[in-house]
């Protein structure tokens, strides 16, 4: 997965061993990708997920025993005492740990995150934001390369994230120093292999005939 992480306990493979085994189970993806966006508590992240208190509180346990998470606050809500948290490490992997993983992990982990970018994507749609900018981008490219240009490809896409984290970042310094609330605004780059021609049409999958992008 593409956004890079500060670990402390590593073993030889280099991958932080505890962000293995929290995103081992895919409501703990979408947990600890909440809590690196925000401090909420075991019941929003209940409501927003619509999952089970239970659940959803046994898996931030977890969290917090992998040090992957950690309490922030509490506050008194009816009679009781809420418990907010916030990340505290990535809820993605780099280059160099997503190979570390082991490939039983991978999809799980590659699907929660297609949950929450579409969840997002689709949040944004009913909300109107989504196309509220007449110069925000919409594109699908497929097509066949070869090593080379794949790896070119790899290669576009880890330089446009890197960018992108560095354009967040200065917004950030910039928006401390004005006040000024900002734009929310959501990156998602993808590159993947996709199925054989062959395989798509047995299958009933169609390619638009467009193959555009979309202003």
């Amino acid at each position: 997965m593409p956004v890079k992480t500060k670990t402390k306990k590593k073993k030889e493979t280099g991958v932080d061993q505890r962000l293995v085994k929290a995103l081992a189970h895919p409501l703990r993806v979408e947990i600890l990708a909440i809590l690196n966006e925000r401090m909420a508590s075991p019941n929003e992240l209940s409501k927003e997920l619509e999952e089970g208190l239970s659940q959803v509180s046994y898996h931030v346990k977890v969290l917090k025993d992998f040090e992957c998470i950690e309490m922030v606050k509490t506050e008194p809500r009816r009679g009781a005492v809420e418990h907010y948290y916030r990340a505290t490490a990535r809820a993605f992997l780099t280059d160099s740990d997503w190979k570390s993983l082991p490939d039983s992990v991978k999809p799980g982990v590659s699907a929660s995150a297609m949950r929450l970018i579409l969840a997002n994507i689709f949040g944004a749609l009913q909300g109107g934001t989504f196309d509220a900018r007449d110069d925000r981008h919409l594109s699908w490219t497929p097509g066949v390369v070869d090593e080379q240009g794949w790896q070119e490809t790899v290669d576009l896409v880890a330089e446009t994230l890197e960018r992108t984290m560095k354009i967040h970042a200065d917004s950030a310094k910039r928006l401390a120093k004005s006040g000024e609330a900002g734009i929310p605004a959501s990156v998602v780059l993808m590159n993947f292999e996709d199925l054989p021609a062959e395989s798509r049409s047995s299958q009933g999958a169609k390619r638009p005939k467009a193959k555009k992008a979309v202003k």
